[in-house]
């Protein structure tokens, strides 16, 4: 068993007994203080995530597509001065399944591990990757497992959305790194080279468009 799966299966069993554990991000509340800091790429890479035990199976695009939106919902919304970029790589989930009984009912779970980019210094601000572990949000029709009450789609979206809560809290943590820089321009047309394209994708993406 990997250690990102042992990770899981831990706070899963964790979390069941003390229910209550996971902040839901379904709603986006107010902003955070995050001084310069704009999204600029916005990566996710999923191909070695790990499914464990008793977990329904989402495909690498189901995985990606989904934290994706996630992260340019919450995340996209700062408005600041300067790029910053972001590559998040989905080490291991489980997606609760139906029909397990409730001793073993698991929570649905994703593990992930989160790099931060400056990109007017063109320097990796995260020496190592920020490892962050959510759960599904807790409800009187899930207290023992959402296989029963949620489909694959609903499970996958409320993991995506407390994800994006989770990294938009980590970068909160550290706002030291999004002062703004008085010597540096803002790109007017594009994104700077400086980002996780090659670390955390195995293709750059395609910049985000400056305006807004």
């Amino acid at each position: 068993m990997g250690a990102a799966l042992k990770t899981i299966l831990k706070v899963a069993a964790l979390c069941v007994a003390m229910a209550g554990c996971s902040a839901s991000g379904s709603k986006l509340g107010e902003m955070a203080d995050l001084g310069a800091f704009k999204l600029g790429h916005n990566v996710v890479v999923s191909e070695n995530a790990t499914k464990g035990r008793f977990s329904r199976t989402a495909s690498t695009e189901e995985l990606q597509a989904s934290l994706v939106a996630e992260i340019d919902r919450r995340i996209g919304r700062y408005t600041g001065t300067q790029f910053y970029h972001l590559g998040v790589s989905i080490d291991g989930y489980i997606l609760a399944l139906p029909g397990i009984p409730v001793v073993a009912s698991p929570k649905s779970a994703m593990i992930l591990s989160v790099r931060v980019w400056d990109d007017a210094a063109g320097v990796k601000l995260t020496e190592e990757p920020e490892q962050i572990t959510v759960l599904e949000s807790f409800s009187g029709g899930n207290l023992v497992g959402s296989g029963l009450t949620r489909s694959k789609e609903e499970q996958l979206q409320n993991l995506s959305e407390n994800a994006a809560l989770a990294i938009e809290r980590y970068l909160q943590e550290n706002a030291a790194w999004f002062v703004a820089k008085e010597t540096v321009t803002l790109p007017a047309d594009v994104v700077g080279s400086g980002g996780p394209e090659s670390e955390a994708a195995k293709s750059a993406p395609v910049p985000r468009p400056t305006n807004g």
